[in-house]
């Protein structure tokens, strides 16, 4: 009953008299529930082609939003439905065929408009551009132009009306994009500065009579950024709403800035969001909805990504290169130990990317690839996760600790072991974990611990996944496509694959390790097994049964929670158990004591 209620309060927000409901039910009927006069916006973003549902991953899929869409319409409700961008992208389901099966799916819920988000762009941007002729949707950029020409390159505005009010939606795209997607997918356009943009787009829109301006934006809230929603809503008046994306950050109900209300639902459909605009034209309030209490789905689009399923399976036959040789991927393999699958993997992304080196963990390689043909199926197997590759500048001293944390509990397997390429390095698994390697070159020059490089690897890596926090904090200089797709590229680029084991990691004496240990190495690596999570080590722990952790420079909320949990997601507990402390996710501040609960469902 209680989430039944929070539920309504998300749409109708005071304006309702709420009907008594049997929770068993769970399905949200209210045969007598009347909002005629409402408008409801419904808004996604950073879904990343998180089109089909999985409940164990929070993940409510598109189908829950078309079916959300219904049951406000069927209630009396007029809906306008957005996404913030970064849609087209990210899993096999969407990559494999650039994107069109997502576009299909949103003209089957009826969307009313789409901004593109970088990720957007990683087929090209005249790929995109052709997508968005597929679209019954306008995809709205107010501030990318045709460079030489200064020409729209999409349309900047649209007017819905709803119940008699004039909805003006204009589009904004991060300047970030011109490297956060490959360069050459953005060659021929421009980010202009989206500030201008605006304030150009709403003297525009209230010229024609907008009653009500929604910036729909894929800018985001991080501090690093140069341009963000939250500068916007400062910045320029006359902003009712801003429906943001590229952030992945969590607004529950919104985010207030002047007289502008900023809406983010996080990211892969684990919220969907709503705001009630009232038959005033005032919004009466903004909430999120996840799979805890709301579980319709829509029949129509279960129905055609079953199709898109199906149609996958003969997709995923095609032929993109063949091997001479067995390609290890054996999972006791890639996480001790150099093999030939993960030089390839690593090769496929330097090839790309330029970089100086490049590096991915053995835990994001899940099976081998036998002699022969190799289909797009083994290559998607091998490597199923989706990550997108990013390059950073980073110093070699950041290196070093990488290759360190890699191999501290070598010889025991473990998922941060690194596949490499362009840098070789010999370990001594005798020595305390830390200090373990002995040497380290890249491109066959001693690493300078002073020096900077470019790193290439995989996105789970530089957030800070398997414990590699070393590499959070330097700026990313490009993003590039997902890790499947860079592969594929790279088998059609070089032919038949021969490549062997090419001594990329050596270990001092391993002919010792057969035997074991000496005691002396043993008690050593004692203190050094693989992190175990929940882990509250060095952390007091309260009278009342949580522990306290205390904030440090640097911290944020999603490193916070890889380093406690192991899980970056894990932020919204952490969120969650300190609302009281802390009054926005983005902010927190160095010496602050956070409640860390070892009941995750406290």
């Amino acid at each position: 009953m209680r989430h039944l209620k929070k539920f309504l309060v998300f749409i109708l927000i005071l304006a309702l008299v709420m009907l008594p409901v049997t929770p068993a039910k769970a399905s949200l009927q209210f045969e007598d529930l009347n909002i005629d006069g409402y408008t409801v916006i419904i808004h996604t973003n950073d879904t990343h082609s998180r089109a089909i549902p999985d409940r164990a991953q929070g993940q409510m899929g598109f189908t829950a939003v078309s079916a959300l869409k219904k049951f406000c319409e069927n209630h009396g409700a007029e809906v306008i439905l957005l996404d913030a961008g970064d849609t087209l992208h990210g899993l096999p389901f969407a990559n494999l065929v650039k994107g069109d099966r997502i576009v299909n799916i949103m003209n089957l819920i009826r969307y009313d408009a789409m901004t593109p988000g970088n990720h957007d762009f990683n087929y090209g941007a005249d790929t995109l551009k052709a997508l968005s002729m597929m679209m019954d949707f306008p995809l709205l950029s107010a501030n990318i132009k045709l460079k030489n020409e200064n020409t729209e390159f999409f349309k900047d505005h649209i007017v819905i009306v709803k119940n008699g009010i004039k909805f003006g939606i204009f589009g904004l795209s991060t300047p970030e994009t011109s490297y956060k997607t490959n360069p050459k997918n953005v060659e021929n356009i421009v980010f202009h500065n989206p500030i201008s943009a605006a304030k150009e787009e709403v003297a525009e829109l209230k010229a024609i009579g907008a009653d009500f301006i929604i910036a729909l934006a894929h800018l985001g809230v991080d501090e690093g950024s140069e341009y963000t929603s939250k500068l916007i809503a400062k910045e320029v008046e006359g902003i009712d709403l801003i429906v943001d994306g590229h952030s992945h950050t969590v607004f529950e109900e919104g985010f207030q800035v002047k007289d502008t209300l900023i809406v983010s639902t996080g990211e892969y459909i684990q919220n969907i969001g709503v705001v009630a605009i009232n038959p005033e034209g005032k919004i009466a309030g903004a909430g999120l909805v996840n799979q805890t209490i709301f579980t319709e789905t829509d029949p129509a689009i279960d129905a055609l990504i079953a199709s898109y399923n199906k149609m996958q399976e003969e997709l995923l036959t095609e032929v993109v290169g063949s091997t001479k040789v067995e390609l290890d991927g054996i999972r006791e393999h890639v996480r001790t130990k150099e093999t030939n699958l993960g030089n390839l993997a690593a090769d496929a992304f330097r090839w790309k990317t330029g970089g100086d080196l490049a590096f991915t963990n053995g835990g994001g390689i899940r099976a081998s690839i036998n002699v022969g043909d190799i289909t797009k199926q083994e290559i998607v197997t091998s490597f199923p996760f989706g990550n997108y590759i990013v390059t950073k500048k980073v110093t070699g001293e950041a290196l070093l600790m990488a290759l360190e944390h890699g191999v501290r509990i070598y010889p025991e397997p473990n998922g941060g072991f690194l596949q490499v390429s362009g840098i070789t390095f010999t370990m001594d698994p005798k020595k305390p974990a830390g200090s373990r390697i002995v040497e380290a070159k890249v491109n066959g020059k001693a690493l300078n611990p002073d020096a900077e490089y470019l790193l290439a690897t995989n996105d789970f890596l530089v957030i800070g996944g398997d414990g590699y926090t070393m590499l959070t904090d330097f700026p990313t200089v490009n993003e590039f496509g997902s890790m499947e797709e860079i592969i594929i590229e790279y088998l059609q680029h070089i032919g038949e694959v021969k490549i062997n084991n090419e001594n990329r990691i050596s270990i001092l004496n391993p002919e010792e390790l057969a035997d074991g240990f000496t005691k002396e190495a043993e008690d050593e690596r004692a203190g050094e097994k693989e992190t175990t999570y929940p882990n509250f080590e060095g952390m007091s722990k309260n009278q009342d049964g949580y522990y306290i952790y205390i904030i440090k420079e640097g911290d944020y909320l999603r490193k916070i929670a890889v380093n406690l949990f192991g899980v970056e997601s894990d932020w919204k507990l952490i969120y969650k158990w300190n609302k009281d402390i802390i009054k926005h996710p983005d902010l927190i501040y160095t010496g602050v004591g956070l409640k860390i609960y070892p009941d995750r469902d406290k």
